[in-house]
Order: structure tokens, then sequence, then C-alpha cells
């Protein structure tokens, strides 16, 4: 008889050897073959890492970063009638090992699932191509083109064709949102005028800027936008060979354009734009005559935008939200330079203009609120000191019916210089600054510089606490004064850092 507690190692009685033999298997049998199993399942399991190592490769489960693969047992495949699953599980429960599913087993023809791709990191910014075409009416600002010309008619209609590369960020972005589709960009445009004889067939290159003013729809929206650079292949007044033209008294003239419109989205790359335009050319008063170009018209065109993707243009319709604004208080130092002609009084018979260029140089200390991404308030110290300024001409003592010769002075420093103080407004955007300057000088050399003045400036963003600025200064809403061409630096500027 067996002794309790024994167990397979122990004898047993010849009987009970014989019926254990004959039988369909004793609990020792069963290990052995759980034990066998189980072996043969961790070398089922342990053979595709073996390869991996052998061979210098990283296994799939390896990587979280890379695709996943995962396979399923067969059902088919059993030992003894007894599905590894099962042995699997007995074998855990014996040794206390964690059970790992046979679904996560390699099987002799793995079948691979794809679970989630490595995310790649997002474009910033997209870009466009536009073309452009912008019919105009000339408003008749002057003699020359009232009909004073060449052909002896009014001079009424234009028309431009523009080349245009912007630049804008990502729909959906922080700074997309809070500026409202802000772009950007460089344009080539060509002018046509009836009197090409006269007035040349001009080209200009230009900085522009844009954003939405209201969206009308999930695919049209209102938008603004405004254009500034440089003009050049004006035909200028010549005494003997231009005679006619006073409106230009230069080949090269500042342009300027402010344009609103609808913008249709026609496809996920494609947008159609149409609306009103306004366009103003001049020399900034750098040369005489300066009666400018003034003009009104439509706009029409086309953009294609080459990596917008469909899943940003989606984000347009979600809500709205803000990165919350630190409120505070910068401080711009503005300083400048140019040059500026003069008109002076002739003898009580009009002006005369000098013959001479007369440089401009100035500062403004401006502390300005932030009270918003967009919006600026605040002060400005404007300080000036205008060579051209109370410039007169010299008496002379000539016989009756000769000619005085025109002889134009300077006068003292101190009637030259000017210190005043404006209110400012800006409106600010990503890499843009426009502002509004309305002032008067306080302390000043009586004459030309007693007189209220404004101010039309922007500032380029060259980098987080510098900026280029290029501003147009006026006398009494109405008088040409000067460009203020220069550079500046920005003190305590807590703006955020947009995505």
């Amino acid at each position: 008889m067996t002794t309790p507690g024994r167990g397979c190692g122990d004898r047993h009685t010849e009987r009970e050897a014989r019926r254990d033999a004959a039988g369909s298997g004793s609990a020792c049998g069963n290990g052995i073959r759980s034990r066998t199993a189980a072996l043969f399942a961790a070398g089922m399991l342990a053979f595709p890492l073996f390869l991996c190592a052998g061979s210098g490769r990283t296994c799939p489960e390896a990587d979280s970063s890379r695709t996943v693969f995962r396979a399923a047992v067969p059902h088919a495949f059993s030992l003894s009638g007894t599905s590894v699953r099962g042995l699997l599980t007995r074998s855990s429960a014996r040794t206390g090992t964690p059970h790992r599913s046979a679904s996560a087993a390699v099987s002799p023809h793995p079948a691979p699932v794809e679970e989630e791709p490595v995310s790649r990191p997002r474009r910033r910014l997209v870009h466009g191509l536009g073309v452009e075409y912008r019919p105009s009416y000339i408003l008749p600002t002057n003699d020359f083109l009232r009909g004073d010309n060449l052909y002896r008619q009014p001079i009424r209609y234009s028309a431009s064709f523009h080349l245009r590369y912007a630049f804008g960020f990502r729909p959906g972005s922080q700074t997309d949102r809070i500026y409202g589709g802000v772009y950007q960009g460089v344009g080539l445009s060509g002018y046509l005028f009836p009197d090409r004889e006269e007035i040349g067939s001009p080209l200009a290159l230009y900085l522009f800027q844009g954003a939405r003013i209201a969206r009308v729809a999930p695919w049209l929206t209102l938008n603004y936008e405004w254009n500034f650079g440089l003009s050049t292949g004006w035909k200028s007044y010549d005494r003997e060979y231009n005679p006619n033209n006073k409106m230009m008294g230069s080949e090269m003239n500042a342009y300027i354009d402010v344009n609103v419109y609808f913008s249709w989205r026609l496809s996920r790359l494609l947008d159609l734009n149409a609306g009103l335009d306004m366009t103003h050319f001049s020399n900034g008063n750098t040369w005489v005559p300066n009666a400018g170009l003034n003009t009104v018209g439509l706009k029409t065109g086309l953009t294609a935008w080459f990596n917008r993707r469909e899943r940003f243009v989606s984000r347009l319709s979600r809500p709205r939200t803000e990165h919350p604004f630190p409120r505070h208080v910068s401080y711009d130092l503005t300083v400048f330079g140019s040059w500026r002609r003069k008109g002076v009084d002739y003898y009580g018979e009009g002006q005369i203009a000098s013959p001479k260029a007369y440089p401009v140089v100035g500062f403004n200390f401006s502390p300005m609120y932030n009270l918003s991404y967009k919006l600026r308030l605040g002060i400005s110290l404007d300080g000036v000191y205008d060579t051209s300024a109370n410039v007169y001409l010299e008496d002379q003592i000539v016989a009756v019916g000769e000619t005085p010769d025109l002889v134009f002075r300077r006068p003292e420093a101190s009637r030259q210089l000017a210190l005043g103080l404006s209110g400012r407004a800006e409106y600010v955007m990503p890499y843009c600054t426009v502002g509004l300057g309305i002032g008067s000088n306080v302390l000043h050399g009586q004459g030309d510089l007693d007189a209220l003045y404004q101010m039309l400036y922007l500032k380029i963003n060259t980098t987080r606490s510098t900026y280029l600025h290029i501003g147009y200064s006026l006398q009494n809403f109405q008088d040409p004064n000067f460009l203020m061409l220069g550079v500046g630096f920005r003190l305590h500027n807590r703006y955020p850092r947009l995505r």
C-alpha cells in the first residue's frame, strides 16, 4: 500500500502499476505532457525573438514608435487535443507567471495589423501663388488728368496685372485663430495708362498683408489687405521733353494700396477673390512736382495654396480659443532720416520750388500700452531737425525790369528744431504693425514748425526687439511734409510666442 502524501516517485503496488500503465495517463504523465507543451509553446514564442537578435534587427514590439504586428494562433494548432491557450493557462497557474494570451503569440503566418502611425511634425506655414487683375478709375485731381495733356482728353481709366506670392499660418493654429487667418507676401504689378507717352508704363514691387474681417459662410469670408512698395518706370515732368505732366516729378514713386474683398474657397487648394481697390502714387515730397495719382476700382483674382490640408480647412469652423494675453507697457524708440523738397513764397506771387534737397532727421520715443494681440495705444515724444524749415529767398535790390536771382537761405538751427507730443494707435499683426499718430509741436522755432502734424507709418519686425520703420508725415492734414525711413528698438516686449 502506498504511504499518504507521497507523489509519483513513490513505490506502487504491482496492481497499481499495471493499472497506471493501462490507463489513459496519470497525474504524473499529464504533468510531463503539460511541461512539454509549455516548453514547446515557449520555444515558439522565443523563436522570432531569437531570429531578430541573431540578425541584428529590431523586433516589431521592441519599438513602440513603429508599427506593431500581432498574430493569432490558428484553432487547429493544438497538442494532444489540448489547445495552447489551455496549456499556457495551466502552466502559468502552476509557475505563478503572468498569463500571455495565445492571440499575442506568433503564428506560422503572421497577419500584420497597423495600430497608429508615427506622428509627423506639422507644417507651421502654408504657401500660395496668386494672380490678379485690377481695372481702375483715375480721380481727376489735377489739370494734367483733366485734359491738359498731349491728347487734350481726360485720362480716366487704367489697369494693372499682379503676380503674388503669399504665406500664412496653418489654419486652426493659435496664430491663425488670433489674427483672423492673417497672410503676408510680396507682389509684382504692371500698370497700363492710355497716355503712355507722358505717363509711362510703371512697374511696382510691394509687400502686402491681409486678414479676415468677418466669416460670412464656411466657404466665404470678407477680408482686407494693404499693399506698400515702390514703383518705377514713370515718365516724370521735364520742362523741355515732358512739360504737361506736372503730376509726377520723379521716375520712382511710392505705391500704397488698400482693398476690401470677398474670398470664396473653391476647393482646399484654390480661392477666388473679388472686391474694391484704392491706390495712391507719390514721391513723398522728395521731388517736385508731387501732385500724385489716385485711383479707385475693382480687383479679381485666384490664389492657389499648395499645402493647405483638408483637415486644416475643416478646423476653420471650430470655436475660437485664444491664449490669454498679458497686458503690459512696452517702449519703442525709433530713429529716422530722409530728405525733402521745399516750396518757398516768391514775393507774394505763389510758391517756387527750391532746387535743393534738404535732409531731415528725427526720433520718436513711444510708451505704448498693449491692450490685446492686435491693439496698442500710447503717446510719443517726437523730435525733428528739418533743414528745410523756414527756408527763405534772400532779398535783393535790382533795377526796374530786371529779374532777381533766386538765392535760397537757411535760418539758424534753432528755427529748424522742434519737439512735439502725439497720440498713437497701432494695429498689430505677426510681422507688421500699422500705426497712426496725431500731434503738435510744443517746442519749436516758429514759422513752418508751428503746426499740427500727422503720421502714417509701418513697422516691420526684424527680431523680437527690433524693427524697420517706414512712415510719412503731413501738416495740417493736407500739406506733404517728409518721409520717415529708420530703425526701431522695442523694450519690455511681453507678447507671447505663438505656434
